[in-house]
């Protein structure tokens, strides 16, 4: 009996290093079939990707830069479906949509979102969209429709003068990326009128974890040429590698193989800058299918990162310079002049031995081109002045900081 007892431990240890270690995969992730249009739109996406990383390092001037592309494009595509004309057009043109239908294009924002969180059961990847419209702000039923029938996008019409409003949008941007993100909007604009808000969330396991027990300090040498210690995860095993005179690629795959972390190390000599501008779409693809298995040893550090960008200028200078302007065409969202006033970009990452958790919020605020009546409610304390026209000379000024009934 006590031989059984010892066993009995013995196996229960075995299937907890087990589990720490590596996570239960039956098999390999099948892929996700597109049709031909559509596959055409995945090429145009991660065009629109790396541009898009380009200019948001090249305009933020920070060090560390995360952006999510597709929550993004995504964010965009919604927008798209309100635009017309001329703005319409920038945006395609920025998006890389050409040579696509409208059906295409929105089926095939359809299938990523439906398709891409069902196809690892042990990775979690959340995608969810909504519209937020100030009360009383009259919005086109067919847009809603577009967006609910391709983006599944929450739909809620909100009084944006309370104070609760951002709140309310924070809660829902915070409850999406698993509180990672949890202050989105710092506030709600007096003249918006609507926000198109998408959230990503993603929670992948190595599919070959890092042990603890080989994760030591080291040091780090940063773009300023300078020395920090990090703490650096090791392991030596089977991945897919490949090399080229700009760079070491590595593929770290989570869970079933479906989604996997492609890290890219400059050579010596080179930056980071050097490869982005030698990677084009055709380079990346090439790296991609060049990749070959082989025993690699890993140093790879442990790290946690976060931004928020405004990208505005950075949709500009790649073409959709209309869209935020007064003669922006959202015709097809209301019969109210529309433009977009800010596109916020938040985004969160966190790398360990487990796996790696990430979250990304794309904002797009629109407000009225045209002016709004504005409301002058004096219901609270006040200053008046009584002056001369003419001269400007004040005769009397005086505070009102209570008043009695009269």
């Amino acid at each position: 009996m006590k031989k059984i007892i010892q066993l009995f431990f013995i196996l229960v240890l075995i299937a907890a290093c087990k589990s720490q270690n590596e996570p239960v995969i039956t098999e390999d992730a099948k892929p996700i079939v597109l049709r031909a249009g559509l596959e055409k739109r995945v090429a145009q996406d991660n065009e629109f990707a790396f541009d898009l990383f380009k200019k948001t390092i090249e305009d933020s001037g920070e060090t560390n830069v995360l952006v999510s592309p597709l929550s993004v494009s995504i964010a965009l595509g919604m927008a798209w479906n309100g635009a017309a004309g001329d703005t319409k057009t920038e945006m395609e043109n920025t998006l890389k949509m050409s040579g696509l239908s409208v059906a295409d294009i929105n089926d095939y924002y359809k299938v990523m979102q439906s398709t891409l969180p069902a196809i690892d059961p042990t990775t979690k990847l959340n995608i969810a969209n909504s519209i937020w419209y100030r009360a009383g702000f009259e919005v086109k039923p067919a847009f809603l429709k577009q967006n609910t029938d391709y983006f599944n996008a929450e739909v809620r019409e909100l009084d944006f003068a309370q104070a609760w409003a951002k709140d309310t949008i924070n809660n829902w941007c915070s409850r999406k990326t698993n509180h990672l993100i949890p202050e989105m909007l710092d506030e709600v604009a007096p003249d918006a009128v609507m926000y198109l808000i998408n959230a990503v969330y993603f929670k992948g396991i190595w599919q070959k974890q890092f042990d603890k027990k080989n994760t030591l300090e080291a040091n780090f040498t940063t773009e300023a040429n300078e020395q920090v210690k990090v703490n650096m995860m090791f392991q030596k095993d089977t991945f897919l590698y490949v090399q080229d005179e700009n760079a070491q690629y590595l593929d770290m795959p989570y869970g079933n193989k479906a989604f996997s972390m492609t890290v890219i190390l400059p050579k010596e000599g080179k930056t980071t800058g050097d490869v982005l501008n030698f990677l084009t779409i055709n380079q990346w693809s090439n790296v991609l299918q060049n990749l070959v298995s082989q025993e690699v040893e890993v140093y790879f550090p442990r790290f946690k990162t976060k931004n928020k960008f405004v990208l505005n200028e950075s949709l500009k200078s790649m073409g959709m310079k209309l869209a935020f302007t007064g003669t922006a065409d959202f015709s097809n969202i209301a019969d109210a002049g529309l433009f977009i006033s800010r596109v916020l970009h938040d985004t969160y990452v966190e790398v360990t031995e487990e796996g790696t958790e990430a979250a990304a919020v794309t904002v797009i605020e629109f407000k009225n081109s045209m002016p709004m009546i504005p409301v002058f409610r004096v219901n609270k304390p006040f200053l008046y002045v009584i002056c001369e026209k003419s001269t400007g000379v004040i005769l009397f000024i005086g505070k009102m900081g209570s008043i009695e009934k009269y």
